[in-house]
């Protein structure tokens, strides 16, 4: 199945959302708004300053006007008289009868008046009530992961608390007799570390889940379903790594079929062809390959948009990047590739410089590679041609 049609199912398959909590807003970044949230203040709640100055009336310019008072930030001032000038600072109110600020490097000080250089427009440097945020207006949506800049503006408007779905719990496990855990002692002929572990751990942290690590699952019927219905029972979604090719010891397809539904086995891509979608019992699978770099392009292109939709986020498409190819592909693929590329600003434009090797099984490829360089089905790409590119700072 094309990787596209394939991510269309999958998302579809989402008709529900996690409980919703109440938090502090200080330990809110990276989580969900459950509801909207609608100004009830304007921001700024009144006219003010935009920097150090004077202000005055500009039909009294250029003066020489006498200083009848000064207003420094959160203090207030009072009513301009005519022909006078205030001194005020940066986030000050203006005092009603002032109609302009002017900043201090166009204003001379003399004998306790000020003279204005320049012209003076009604309005300027003013920061007028609500021109910001106004009272009633939608500030953000629900659905959103929150970021720092999120929190800031919720801040600005008075907001000590916000309503998020709770985190979602991933079930992670690891299939295979070879794999041992780093610290587990030296490794024996035909062992591996288990590096998958630490990735989806890692990628699922940093998406503000809740992990159930399982560890290493044996390469065993009996055992794999054990681990599935224990995960089934205690977490929100799980999320495999091995066992969904079609192997004598890949254990984990089969007992998915035995005990839920396979809804999905199978994509158009690479590196990652037998990736898994489905249920145990009712609860969501995704069965990822086991080859490390595998596990990780195929968990950010369609493990990370449906965890993010079933944690409640709203879809949004990744923003479009093009760069020209410093590779070629002579020969047309029958599957979507993802090359691991790193990316060169030239002055001929971005550079996209593929990683040397780039086997499924090589996880230096996705470390020392800043983006996923898409090569088409049915495609041939020739150097300097323009393709698209998935920056891993946005997917991972």
């Amino acid at each position: 199945m094309p990787v596209d049609a394939a991510l269309e199912q999958i998302l579809a398959t989402v008709d529900s959302t996690p409980n919703t909590e109440n938090i502090a807003l200080i330990d809110a970044l990276g989580r969900v708004l459950a509801q909207s949230v609608v100004a009830s203040i304007d921001v700024p709640g009144e006219d003010n300053s935009a920097m150090d100055g004077y202000a005055l009336r500009a039909a009294d310019a250029p003066g020489p006007l006498p200083v009848s008072q000064r207003i420094a930030a959160g203090a207030t001032g009072t009513a301009l008289a005519p022909g006078t000038a205030a001194r005020i600072f940066t986030g000050a109110p203006v005092p009603p009868g002032a109609d302009a600020i002017v900043m201090q490097e166009n204003c001379s000080e003399r004998a306790g008046g000020v003279e204005i250089q320049g012209e003076v427009r009604p309005g300027q440097n003013i920061r007028p009530r609500g021109q910001d945020i106004r009272t009633g207006e939608v500030v953000l949506q629900a659905g959103r992961r929150l970021r720092p800049q999120d929190l800031g503006l919720l801040a600005s408007l008075g907001c000590a608390q916000v309503l998020v779905y709770r985190p979602l719990v991933v079930a992670v496990m690891s299939t295979g007799d070879e794999l041992v855990e780093p610290g587990g002692g030296q490794l024996a002929p035909g062992q591996l570390y288990n590096s998958n572990r630490f990735t989806l751990a890692g990628l699922l942290t940093r998406l503000g889940m809740a992990v159930l690590d399982l560890g290493i699952i044996p390469d065993d019927p009996a055992a794999t379903g054990e681990a599935l219905t224990r995960a089934a029972g205690e977490a929100d979604c799980i999320v495999t790594s091995g066992g969904v090719s079609v192997g004598e010891e890949d254990h984990v397809k089969a007992q998915v079929e035995k005990l839920g539904r396979l809804d999905l086995w199978k994509l158009a891509i690479k590196p990652g062809k037998p990736l898994a979608f489905g249920a145990v019992a009712d609860t969501p699978f995704i069965g990822l390959p086991g080859n490390p770099t595998s596990v990780f392009v195929t968990f950010c292109l369609l493990a990370r948009p449906f965890l993010l939709r079933l944690q409640g986020a709203r879809g949004e498409a990744l923003p479009e990047f093009r760069a020209k190819a410093a590779f070629s592909v002579p020969r047309p693929g029958v599957r979507r590739d993802h090359l691991r590329v790193s990316l060169e600003q030239t002055p001929a434009g971005l550079l996209a410089r593929p990683f040397g090797n780039q086997s499924s099984g090589v996880l230096s490829s996705v470390s020392h590679s800043g983006a996923l360089a898409v090569v088409p089905a049915g495609t041939v790409i020739s150097e300097g041609d323009e393709v698209q590119v998935l920056p891993l700072d946005l997917l991972a």
